[in-house]
């Protein structure tokens, strides 16, 4: 019986060794008993003798485990040394393992740390984002609420320990080396209690350092703590500037913490009840010990009833309690799991190949292992042998594949673009990255050398023996074959996917977005509100700076809007007619304050009427231009011009306002949204301060819009050496910015369809290359008997073309299964887009056809004569 089988049915050998024993026993104590001993001594001197059952298992399990060892060490020695005989055979494997599985590591790693990762706070399970509002209203942010309906939750909350609420926007840092932008939060006092987040130096926020006059506060964050000030621990306590404003320093926060929007300092927030404040912030909260999510969920809804008195705003607003985490995460979480998706297809596509490799490899051992079968070899020994170099490669292309990982983690994050990806900061490989890629790794060892093992046990003997060393058998023929398709059905899926997210993209980048994105460079600015309080200061600024910058050299135009055109940003709201015609329910607008030079520097067509001038001040009449699609709703007739609107909701006479212009439309908030109505007003009219602290300045020049950014930055300087621009940018690299997302979607997809495109074709050709060996005799008798090269060929790729329409016919289906997940990453492309399919499968068909013509060719140059010598 083969030693191997012995040790692993240990539970059977048992029983044996205590039969043995006994049997030994007997015998002693029948030939005491004949020696003229008493049964007591003969019984005693016997066991003395040879001992405890026990013990002789034991020793016999010590005997087996080192023959297991050493046959271990064996097997590991044959499987290497068989690798190194078989270089090509090792380097394909091992490259395509490596590249299946290091780029599942990739992805994985990304995942584990944005999706699967707990938050960086204590028990941040307990945290939820709390939000009331209604989904498409003006302002709207999930989650948040308004400020009067967060103090109404805080004063009647029963099912949260504490709850706050917080907002982010970026701030100019002076008086520590030049002036700087930071990214600033305004937190409600109880926000760090929430988290459970303490400094590491100082204090933190206290209850009533949200008042006024006790508000000049400011946390930092480690990094700009370390960067800015050298991580004196004597910060606290100092005072620094921002805005304009001094705040005193209280407190340190830890190094790792940036929430909010990767903040760097906090000050105080200060919330008042305002009915007529619209806007809504985000607001967490911790449960309390032994309150569940659903509890609270039903009790605030219950709530949030009695927290407004609009019976229609109450039909229309969702109260909802959701998982910080989920809150973070937001919409990432279907992308990733699509790519995550797409790299597994990656790997199967990866161990077909591996599997195929391992089959042909397995022809050419055919004769070897019918030979140590028939010299009585037991199936379970070859079993373990195979396993062993299946095991080997597996293990070192997972260890490969995990440096890939790591090196290729980083190349992929440094092509992420900035903001797409939620708790980038956080991404790292960890131990769940090693055990995933370890598991990963004997996974595929198991897989692989299972099918392996049991194609090259399961033969016949005699016929292995008798045939030649490249015989292979039927079945062996039926799952390369099936492997191939395999490959060629999971290719075409991540094809499509890739050609349906590259029209996408491609679509998404043809839309026009209404001006004139060439030879145009931004600068946007957010005045502090302490030292430019009033609108007059602010224009007055602004004037200042339009000055400063139209003589600039290669300049031909420049403005001034405050939401820039696909800046991220945008003010909503209703508009009221003077002859009071209705309008369609819920009718909103866009509401841009812009300067004279605005429409020419942005390259937006003027379709009727005047633009602003000069003479469009502060004192003049007031005057508004709209867009083409507010004319056409509401003045079908073309009569817009000469008619007054009112942006307010109860306009007074001082609020009517005169249609001078009509412009063509713009996609304000982004490529692929409908485009919205547009007013425009001359900011040199608008009365109210935070309409205009934020600006934009856009400079159209003549040639590269590049050489003129350090002359703007030294335009600002000259005017306010305390002022740093938020940005800098060309209006080509804003539209970049906007499509940032799809495109990373587009590559990275993409990268991973050519992966398997590579793989599939390496399947192809290593198939059919086995198929040329093996039938070399079969097409050496074929052109003996009269078949030319031609005819060789044609018998090849008919092959070749058989696997591939099945491969595709399998790949269609899928896709149009899969690619349904799709839907929602897609503009303006359906998931079942024919031409996709049709260009997919096209370019699967070319890549098969070339995999397949060297071997085609390879089966025509055989010489007949050898090849039956050979035989």
């Amino acid at each position: 019986m083969d030693r191997l089988s012995n040790v692993l049915r240990r539970r059977d050998l048992n029983p044996e060794i205590d039969e043995e024993l006994q049997f030994h026993v007997d015998s002693r104590i029948r030939d005491n008993i004949a020696a003229g001993m008493t049964d007591d001594e003969a019984r005693r001197d016997a066991l003395e003798r040879f001992g405890s059952r026990a013990r002789a298992r034991e020793e016999t399990r010590d005997v087996e485990l080192i023959v297991m060892l050493e046959t271990t060490a064996q097997d590991l020695i044959y499987a290497l040394r068989g690798l190194r005989k078989r270089p090509a055979f090792t380097l394909v494997a091992l490259l395509t393992l490596t590249l299946g599985i290091g780029a599942n590591a990739a992805i994985f790693t990304i995942v584990r740390s944005v999706l699967l990762r707990p938050l960086p706070f204590p028990q941040s399970g307990d945290l939820y984002a709390i939000s009331y509002a209604r989904p498409g209203a003006p302002f709207w942010l999930y989650p948040g609420m308004s400020d009067s309906n967060y103090l109404a939750l805080r004063e009647r909350n029963d099912w949260f320990e504490a709850t706050a609420t917080f907002a982010s926007a970026p701030l100019t840092l002076t008086g520590a080396g030049d002036a700087v932008r930071v990214i600033g939060a305004t937190v409600t006092p109880d926000f760090f209690r929430v988290l459970r987040v303490n400094p590491i130096a100082g204090a933190s926020f206290a209850t009533g350092d949200d008042q006024p006059g006790r508000n000049h506060l400011v946390m930092l964050g480690d990094s700009l703590w370390r960067g800015r000030f050298g991580a004196d621990p004597s910060v606290v306590n100092r005072t620094i500037t921002l805005d304009g404003v001094a705040y005193r320093v209280v407190g340190v926060l830890p190094p790792g913490f940036s929430y909010p929007a990767n903040a760097e300092v906090w000050t105080p927030l200060t919330v008042r009840a305002d009915p007529h404040l619209t806007f809504t912030r985000p607001v967490i909260g911790r449960l309390k010990q032994g309150v569940t999510r659903h509890q609270a969920q039903a009790a605030f809804a219950a709530l949030a009833t009695n927290l407004t008195t609009d019976d229609r705003e109450k039909l229309e607003s969702v109260a909802q309690v959701t998982p910080l985490k989920d809150a973070v995460v937001g919409d990432v979480r279907r992308p990733l799991s699509i790519f995550m998706g797409a790299v597994a297809f990656v790997l199967l596509i990866a161990c077909a190949n591996v599997t195929n490799l391992l089959l042909m490899r397995a022809v050419a051992r055919r004769q070897e292992i019918a030979t140590r079968l028939a010299l009585g070899a037991g199936k379970g020994r070859l079993v373990r042998q195979l396993m062993t170099e299946t095991a080997l490669l597996s293990l070192g292309g997972g260890l490969a594949g995990l440096f890939v990982a790591l090196v290729g983690g980083h190349a992929l994050l440094s092509l992420v673009p900035t903001g797409i990806l939620p708790r980038d900061a956080e991404i790292l490989a960890d131990g769940w990255v090693l055990a995933f890629t370890l598991a990963v790794a004997v996974l595929t060892a198991v897989v692989l050398g299972l099918v392996s093992a049991f194609q090259a046990t399961r033969q016949d003997l005699s016929g292995a023996l008798r045939e030649g060393p490249t015989a292979a058998t039927r079945q062996s023929h039926r799952l390369r074959h099936a492997l191939v398709v395999a490959e060629m059905a999971l290719a075409l899926v991540l094809l499509v996917g890739a050609g349906l997210l590259v029209k996408s993209f491609l679509t998404l980048r043809a839309v026009d977005p209404g001006f004139k994105p060439q030879h145009v460079m931004t600068m946007t600015l957010d005045l502090p509100a302490p030292r430019y309080r009033s609108a007059f200061d602010l224009t007055t600024f602004h004037d200042r700076l339009l000055a400063s910058l139209s003589p600039l050299p290669d300049v031909v135009s420049a403005g001034a809007v405050n939401w820039l055109p696909l800046g991220g940003m945008l003010l909503r709201g209703d508009i009221v007619v003077e002859d009071r015609r209705p309008l369609p329910r819920d009718y909103i607008v866009t509401k841009a304050s812009i300067s004279p030079g605005y429409f020419p520097a942005m390259g937006i067509r003027l379709l009727d009427g005047r633009n602003f001038t000069d003479r469009d001040g502060a004192k003049a009449e007031g005057v508004v231009v709209i867009s083409e699609q507010v004319a056409r709703l509401i003045w079908p007739k073309g009569d817009a011009i000469g008619k007054r609107i009112s942006l307010e909701s109860n306009p007074t006479p001082q609020d009517w306002l005169t249609i001078v212009g009509i412009v063509e439309d713009v996609r304000q908030g982004g490529l692929t949204h409908n485009v919205v109505p547009a007013v425009y007003r001359p900011y040199s009219q608008v009365t109210r301060p935070f309409l205009l602290n934020r600006m934009t300045f856009v400079v159209r020049t003549a040639g590269d819009p590049q050489k003129i950014a350090p002359m703007m930055r030294s335009a600002l300087r000259s005017l306010d050496k305390d002022l740093a621009p938020q940005s800098v940018a060309t209006m080509e690299e804003v539209i970049a910015g906007t499509i940032a997302e799809s495109q990373f979607q587009t590559r990275l997809l993409s990268v991973f369809s050519t992966l398997a495109l590579v793989l599939a074709a390496i399947g192809i050709y290593g198939v059919l290359a086995a198929s040329v060996v093996e039938r070399r005799r079969e097409i050496g008798i074929r052109m003996a008997l009269g078949a030319d090269k031609a005819a060789v060929v044609g018998l090849m790729m008919r092959r070749t073309m058989l696997l591939t329409g099945i491969g595709v016919i399998l790949g269609t289906a899928g896709a149009l299964a899969v690619t349904k997940v799709l839907a929602k990453l897609l503009f303006k492309v359906t998931p079942t887009d024919v031409a996709t399919f049709t260009i997919a499968a096209g370019v699967l068909v070319v890549v098969a056809v070339l995999a397949g013509l060297l071997p085609a060719r390879q089966a025509s140059s055989v010489d007949p004569l050898i090849a039956l010598r050979a035989e």
